[in-house]
């Protein structure tokens, strides 16, 4: 297995995003497989949030020989504004105490038949930070 330093241990746990904490994320780790749910806090009528709720999105990450590989599962839009299930290309390069940075294409364009579209830019994959949430000290 080629993982970053860190990364053999369960990263199973909460998180948030660093750049924005509405971004929240519960994790499961077998061992082999990291999955990572995609849940987003709210914002109310008078600014506060309510609790996350699920969505359609998810990170799925495999320790493999060629690194902490897989993608992200979430839903596009084509031009027209119909739905299509997208996936991103997604790697685990940081397990540290702090948290976790992935490196993932941040979006893609898709044509009329969910399909990749063949013109526009190319995808550029960014630094994607999520912080570990403190343990629930409990009641």
């Amino acid at each position: 297995m080629r993982v970053p330093p860190g990364c053999e241990s369960s990263q199973a746990g909460e998180y948030h995003h660093a750049d924005n904490p509405a971004f929240r994320y519960h994790g499961e780790d077998d061992g082999g497989t990291l999955s990572l749910t995609v849940l987003r806090a709210r914002t109310t009528e008078d600014g506060g949030t309510e609790p996350p709720e699920s969505s359609a999105s998810s990170i799925v990450l495999q320790r493999t020989p060629e690194g902490f590989v897989g993608e992200t599962r979430a839903t596009g839009f084509t031009g027209s504004g119909a739905p299509c299930p997208v996936t991103f290309p997604t790697e685990l390069v940081a397990c540290e105490d702090a948290g976790l940075t992935l490196r993932a294409v941040a979006s893609t364009s898709i044509d009329e038949g969910c399909q990749p579209s063949r013109s526009g830019p190319p995808p550029v994959r960014l630094k994607q930070v999520l912080l570990r949430d403190p343990p629930d000290a409990g009641p």
